[in-house]
């Protein structure tokens, strides 16, 4: 049978956009469905939607040929983690690490939009903006998706990668499983007189983290975890009285605030795909996992996925091969559950009663001090073996 495309990709963001340019990038017959607009250029103030790019998701957005605007990264090379009163405390160095740097901050809509300009530069890449899956049947070779346009395509293997309330999900009849933390994340992006340098932090405070981004320049991104209620309180301040409040809370390495540039909040809480594929189909990031994003690995671990089943099409048998599926399957739910666990245990050491407090500060204590230890979650954090030695 002759398909449309031997790939197709549900979902135009950073981890779809992602995995369609590294297969494009091969010369693959790859098509792209989107519910939006292509995206614009990023201009003007930074975007409140930041993430981290460890070195393996930057590998993996590199390898296709994207290229990312230097003045709109941040590389870091430092983490601090600590807790409120300083008796729990770990420095993490790249360097001791065996990189050179953890990765970069870059904002999420610059991200996206560089990875659609190298989708326009693969003819082997189409792109259905503005539409939407209806349906969708698997034949014994492939599978077809019917789009709200009008449209049906056809492919050997469709991917997931439309979001935490992926249509493609529903529509293949996978189930999920959901926790709610009850709280809250707000994100504020500020100016500030001292600038970020490479270097982000997180301290531990009984009722959430607090966190600080490091942005290009004078700026910076903060994440303030708390309450429903004491959070959506706070999002009611003006901008100079929020300033106050973050100036208070916060520590004092974060500096003077010249400006709250802008400010949002969204509910804390996971998820998990109760499987990843399906005959000729299978679900990456947010479709597949959504992590408590105290780690900041949310997007990480979707590139990990796209990286994962990229390696297993491009090196193995035909796109959507039950077996090359199963063995994606089996790979990432476990390192995927990995992360699961380990932020799920930081979140209930740091913000659960005092004595899993006291056993989360003894936990920093002692990363503190086991070199190896500290090199091994690092670099385990950022995708690589950490039994690899320089």
């Amino acid at each position: 049978m002759q398909w449309d495309h031997e790939i197709i990709i549900v979902g135009g963001g950073m981890v779809g956009a992602a995995l369609a340019a590294r297969l494009g990038h091969t010369g693959m017959s790859v098509g792209l469905v989107e519910r939006g607009s292509a995206p614009t250029p990023p201009s003007g103030d930074y975007d409140l939607r930041i993430s981290s790019l460890n070195a393996r998701s930057l590998a993996f957005v590199k390898v296709s040929g994207t290229m990312l605007p230097e003045e709109r990264c941040c590389p870091f090379r430092h983490i601090d983690v600590a807790n409120q009163d300083g008796s729990g405390h770990s420095l993490f160095s790249a360097q001791d690490s065996g990189m050179d740097d953890f990765g970069i901050f870059i904002e999420n809509r610059t991200l996206q939009y560089a990875l659609w300009q190298r989708l326009e530069n693969l003819p082997s890449v189409t792109c259905y903006t503005q539409c939407a899956p209806l349906s969708t049947m698997a034949a014994s070779t492939g599978r077809m998706l019917e789009l709200n346009n009008g449209k049906t395509l056809s492919a050997r293997l469709i991917v997931g990668a439309d979001g935490a309330h992926s249509t493609l999900r529903e529509l293949a009849g996978i189930g999920v499983s959901r926790y709610d933390y009850h709280q809250r994340a707000m994100i504020i992006n500020v100016e500030t007189e001292l600038p970020q340098q490479d270097i982000s932090w997180q301290c531990f405070t009984p009722t959430g983290p607090i966190a600080m981004l490091p942005l290009p320049g004078h700026r910076a991104s903060l994440v303030w975890y708390d309450s429903d209620e004491a959070t959506k309180a706070r999002e009611q301040l003006s901008n100079d009285a929020l300033k106050t409040a973050i100036e208070s809370a916060f520590p004092k390495r974060l500096g003077k605030l010249t400006r709250v540039v802008a400010k949002a909040s969204f509910p804390i809480r996971r998820q998990h795909a109760k499987r990843y594929i399906g005959k000729r189909l299978a679900l990456i990031g947010d479709a597949a996992h959504v992590v408590h994003p105290l780690a900041g690995q949310g997007l990480n671990i979707g590139l990990h996925d796209a990286d994962t089943l990229a390696e297993l099409i491009v090196k193995g048998r035909a796109p959507g091969d039950a077996i090359s599926l199963h063995r994606f399957e089996c790979q990432r739910r476990l390192a995927n559950q990995a992360m699961i666990a380990a932020t799920d245990s930081f979140h209930h050491l740091f913000t659960g009663a005092k004595p899993l407090r006291k056993l989360g500060d003894l936990s920093l204590h002692l990363a503190e001090r086991v070199p190896f230890a500290k090199r091994m979650m690092m670099q385990q954090a950022n995708g690589l073996n950490p039994f690899k030695m320089r």
